[in-house]
Protein backbone atom coordinates (compact mmCIF):
# COMPACT_ATOMS: atom_id res chain seq x y z
CA UNK A 1 0.00 0.00 0.00
CA UNK A 2 3.06 2.53 0.80
CA UNK A 3 4.20 1.63 -2.52
CA UNK A 4 1.55 2.63 -4.74
CA UNK A 5 0.94 5.79 -2.44
CA UNK A 6 4.49 6.64 -3.39
CA UNK A 7 3.63 5.56 -7.23
CA UNK A 8 0.69 8.11 -7.15
CA UNK A 9 2.85 10.74 -5.75
CA UNK A 10 5.14 10.19 -7.91
CA UNK A 11 3.45 10.68 -11.33
CA UNK A 12 1.54 13.09 -9.93
CA UNK A 13 4.33 15.38 -9.40
CA UNK A 14 5.95 14.28 -12.49
CA UNK A 15 2.47 15.46 -14.69
CA UNK A 16 2.25 18.79 -12.90
CA UNK A 17 6.08 19.63 -13.61
CA UNK A 18 5.30 18.33 -17.08
CA UNK A 19 2.00 20.31 -17.55
CA UNK A 20 3.95 23.59 -16.13
CA UNK A 21 7.00 23.04 -19.09
CA UNK A 22 4.58 22.74 -22.03
CA UNK A 23 2.90 26.16 -20.96
CA UNK A 24 6.07 27.66 -20.70
CA UNK A 25 7.27 26.55 -23.57
CA UNK A 26 3.77 28.11 -25.46
CA UNK A 27 3.92 30.75 -23.98
CA UNK A 28 7.58 31.42 -25.64
CA UNK A 29 6.52 30.47 -28.95
CA UNK A 30 3.62 32.74 -28.91
CA UNK A 31 5.44 35.83 -28.25
CA UNK A 32 8.19 34.96 -30.58
CA UNK A 33 5.83 34.64 -33.61
CA UNK A 34 6.40 38.01 -34.68
CA UNK A 35 10.14 38.07 -34.48
CA UNK A 36 12.72 37.49 -35.98
CA UNK A 37 14.51 34.33 -36.12
CA UNK A 38 18.17 34.16 -33.89
CA UNK A 39 19.03 30.61 -34.54
CA UNK A 40 20.47 29.04 -37.49
CA UNK A 41 18.80 26.00 -36.56
CA UNK A 42 15.40 26.71 -36.65
CA UNK A 43 13.05 25.48 -40.00
CA UNK A 44 12.42 28.61 -42.42
CA UNK A 45 8.91 29.51 -42.79
CA UNK A 46 6.83 27.63 -45.46
CA UNK A 47 5.68 28.95 -48.18
CA UNK A 48 3.55 31.55 -49.04
CA UNK A 49 1.07 30.06 -51.66
CA UNK A 50 0.58 32.82 -54.60
CA UNK A 51 -2.08 35.40 -55.12
CA UNK A 52 -3.25 38.15 -57.74
CA UNK A 53 -1.57 40.84 -56.32
CA UNK A 54 2.29 38.89 -56.51
CA UNK A 55 2.23 37.68 -59.78
CA UNK A 56 2.85 38.65 -63.33
CA UNK A 57 -0.52 40.30 -65.57
CA UNK A 58 0.42 37.48 -68.34
CA UNK A 59 -0.41 34.63 -66.17
CA UNK A 60 -2.50 36.36 -63.77
CA UNK A 61 -5.64 34.03 -65.45
CA UNK A 62 -4.08 30.68 -65.20
CA UNK A 63 -2.93 31.13 -61.63
CA UNK A 64 -6.50 32.67 -60.28
CA UNK A 65 -8.10 29.49 -62.60
CA UNK A 66 -5.98 27.02 -61.35
CA UNK A 67 -6.17 28.18 -57.66
CA UNK A 68 -9.40 28.21 -57.53
CA UNK A 69 -10.05 25.14 -59.13
CA UNK A 70 -8.04 22.96 -56.47
CA UNK A 71 -8.64 24.72 -53.76
CA UNK A 72 -7.81 22.18 -51.46
CA UNK A 73 -6.30 18.93 -51.99
CA UNK A 74 -8.34 16.63 -53.75
CA UNK A 75 -7.76 12.79 -52.51
CA UNK A 76 -6.53 10.43 -55.53
CA UNK A 77 -9.25 8.18 -54.96
CA UNK A 78 -11.97 7.42 -52.44
CA UNK A 79 -11.33 3.83 -51.50
CA UNK A 80 -9.94 3.29 -47.67
CA UNK A 81 -6.41 2.90 -46.89
CA UNK A 82 -4.87 -0.37 -46.17
CA UNK A 83 -1.60 -0.79 -44.31
CA UNK A 84 1.15 -1.81 -46.19
CA UNK A 85 2.09 -4.36 -43.49
CA UNK A 86 0.30 -7.27 -42.31
CA UNK A 87 -2.01 -8.22 -44.93
CA UNK A 88 -3.11 -11.67 -45.03
CA UNK A 89 -3.12 -13.33 -48.37
CA UNK A 90 -4.46 -16.66 -47.44
CA UNK A 91 -8.56 -16.91 -47.38
CA UNK A 92 -9.92 -18.66 -44.23
CA UNK A 93 -10.34 -21.55 -46.34
CA UNK A 94 -7.04 -22.25 -47.13
CA UNK A 95 -5.95 -21.43 -43.28
CA UNK A 96 -8.74 -24.47 -42.56
CA UNK A 97 -7.01 -26.76 -45.81
CA UNK A 98 -3.35 -25.95 -44.14
CA UNK A 99 -4.43 -26.85 -40.46
CA UNK A 100 -5.81 -29.93 -41.98
CA UNK A 101 -2.81 -31.12 -43.90
CA UNK A 102 -0.96 -30.25 -40.85
CA UNK A 103 -3.07 -33.41 -39.26
CA UNK A 104 -2.67 -35.69 -41.89
CA UNK A 105 0.93 -35.17 -42.56
CA UNK A 106 1.92 -35.49 -38.51
CA UNK A 107 -0.76 -38.71 -38.56
CA UNK A 108 1.14 -40.05 -41.53
CA UNK A 109 4.56 -39.94 -39.85
CA UNK A 110 3.24 -41.40 -36.34
CA UNK A 111 2.41 -44.53 -38.88
CA UNK A 112 5.31 -44.66 -40.24
CA UNK A 113 6.87 -44.63 -37.19
CA UNK A 114 4.65 -47.44 -35.56
CA UNK A 115 5.06 -49.21 -38.60
CA UNK A 116 8.62 -49.14 -38.93
CA UNK A 117 9.22 -49.57 -35.10
CA UNK A 118 7.19 -53.13 -35.29
CA UNK A 119 8.97 -54.26 -38.45
CA UNK A 120 12.22 -53.09 -36.74
CA UNK A 121 11.10 -54.71 -33.81
CA UNK A 122 10.38 -58.24 -35.06
CA UNK A 123 13.53 -58.02 -37.18
CA UNK A 124 11.93 -57.96 -40.74
CA UNK A 125 14.10 -55.39 -41.75
CA UNK A 126 16.32 -52.09 -40.96
CA UNK A 127 15.54 -48.43 -41.10
CA UNK A 128 16.19 -47.21 -44.74
CA UNK A 129 16.80 -43.48 -43.27
CA UNK A 130 20.61 -43.29 -42.32
CA UNK A 131 19.04 -39.89 -40.04
CA UNK A 132 16.51 -41.78 -38.28
CA UNK A 133 18.55 -45.74 -37.84
CA UNK A 134 19.56 -44.10 -34.80
CA UNK A 135 16.45 -43.98 -33.45
CA UNK A 136 14.77 -47.00 -34.75
CA UNK A 137 15.36 -49.05 -31.95
CA UNK A 138 13.47 -47.02 -29.08
CA UNK A 139 10.40 -45.22 -29.00
CA UNK A 140 12.13 -41.77 -30.22
CA UNK A 141 11.44 -42.70 -33.59
CA UNK A 142 8.25 -41.17 -33.08
CA UNK A 143 9.40 -37.91 -31.77
CA UNK A 144 12.17 -37.46 -34.77
CA UNK A 145 9.53 -38.87 -37.47
CA UNK A 146 7.48 -35.40 -36.96
CA UNK A 147 10.88 -33.50 -37.62
CA UNK A 148 10.13 -33.40 -41.21
CA UNK A 149 6.64 -32.59 -41.04
CA UNK A 150 7.28 -29.63 -39.15
CA UNK A 151 9.79 -28.41 -41.51
CA UNK A 152 7.36 -29.29 -44.54
CA UNK A 153 4.28 -27.16 -42.59
CA UNK A 154 6.45 -24.37 -41.88
CA UNK A 155 7.60 -24.36 -45.81
CA UNK A 156 3.94 -24.62 -46.94
CA UNK A 157 2.93 -21.62 -44.37
CA UNK A 158 5.58 -19.31 -45.71
CA UNK A 159 4.40 -20.19 -49.01
CA UNK A 160 0.85 -19.78 -48.46
CA UNK A 161 1.87 -16.55 -47.30
CA UNK A 162 4.09 -15.31 -49.94
CA UNK A 163 3.48 -12.60 -52.61
CA UNK A 164 4.86 -14.60 -55.30
CA UNK A 165 1.73 -16.00 -57.06
CA UNK A 166 2.99 -18.81 -58.31
CA UNK A 167 4.62 -19.90 -54.61
CA UNK A 168 0.85 -19.37 -53.85
CA UNK A 169 -1.01 -21.34 -55.79
CA UNK A 170 1.24 -24.52 -54.76
CA UNK A 171 1.58 -23.58 -50.93
CA UNK A 172 -0.06 -27.35 -50.51
CA UNK A 173 2.77 -29.04 -52.39
CA UNK A 174 4.95 -29.65 -49.84
CA UNK A 175 2.60 -31.16 -47.07
CA UNK A 176 0.83 -33.50 -49.14
CA UNK A 177 4.41 -34.77 -50.81
CA UNK A 178 5.55 -34.93 -47.28
CA UNK A 179 2.57 -36.74 -45.85
CA UNK A 180 2.38 -39.20 -49.51
CA UNK A 181 5.71 -40.35 -48.96
CA UNK A 182 5.58 -40.94 -45.10
CA UNK A 183 1.94 -42.98 -45.77
CA UNK A 184 3.79 -45.04 -48.81
CA UNK A 185 6.61 -45.67 -46.08
CA UNK A 186 4.15 -46.64 -43.37
CA UNK A 187 2.35 -49.32 -46.11
CA UNK A 188 5.67 -50.97 -47.32
CA UNK A 189 6.95 -51.56 -43.36
CA UNK A 190 3.79 -52.61 -42.54
CA UNK A 191 3.87 -55.38 -45.25
CA UNK A 192 7.01 -56.76 -43.91
CA UNK A 193 5.37 -58.42 -40.75
CA UNK A 194 3.62 -61.23 -42.04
Amino acid sequence: MLLSAMVVLCCSTVSAGLSRNTAKVAAVDSTEVGAPRKNASTLPDSPVAKTSENTDSDDTAGVSAASSASAGVQPFSDSPVRPAGGTSLETPRERNTWYALVAVSHSAAAFDAYSTRRAISGNYGVEGNPLLRPFSHSDAIYAATQVSPVLMDYLGYRMLKSHNKLLRRFWWLPQTAGAIFSVGAGIHNYRLVP
